[in-house]
């Protein structure tokens, strides 16, 4: 991988209508489609808070599952499920997140887990950058 690219990214957008339809690229990737909601917006993609929850989402379950393959731990099935509360005043960011994950793991305990939990605050960055304000929960449910 390229050191340079893993320290700098960079992100471009570019109006496609008379409201908030954006399409959204980093370097080399697909574009999305960003949008807000009406009457702001015509609800043709992603929230800016949907595509940070998937973030924050995705960020997590990569620590997951890097920090239990190098347990050697065998991972058939796994997803995850994250709900964000909004505050009722503007900005109305993330009040609290709760996310829920699910590992289909003939190897895995509750105990293991648990400690994995605790560590991905270490390595996942979008998860380091989170205003403290935000309470965040990590659930898990284990299936064999």
């Amino acid at each position: 991988m390229n050191s340079d690219k893993s320290k700098t990214l960079m992100a471009s957008i570019r109006l496609l209508n008379e409201k908030l339809h954006f399409e959204g690229n980093v370097e080399g990737n697909t574009p999305i489609s960003i949008d807000y909601t009406p009457p702001l917006g015509d609800n043709l993609g992603y929230t800016s808070l949907e595509l940070f929850l998937l973030s924050f989402s995705s960020c997590a379950g990569s620590a997951i599952l890097v920090l239990l393959r190098k347990m050697n731990k065998i991972i058939d099935k796994f997803d995850i499920t994250s709900v964000g509360q909004r505050k009722e005043s503007h900005p109305t960011g993330f009040s609290s997140i709760a996310m829920q994950v699910n590992i289909k793991s003939k190897n895995l305990n509750a105990d293991e887990m648990e400690k994995v939990i605790g560590m991905i605050d270490s390595i996942c960055p979008v998860l380091s950058m989170l205003d403290k304000n935000i309470n965040t929960t990590i659930n898990f449910e284990i299936h064999e």
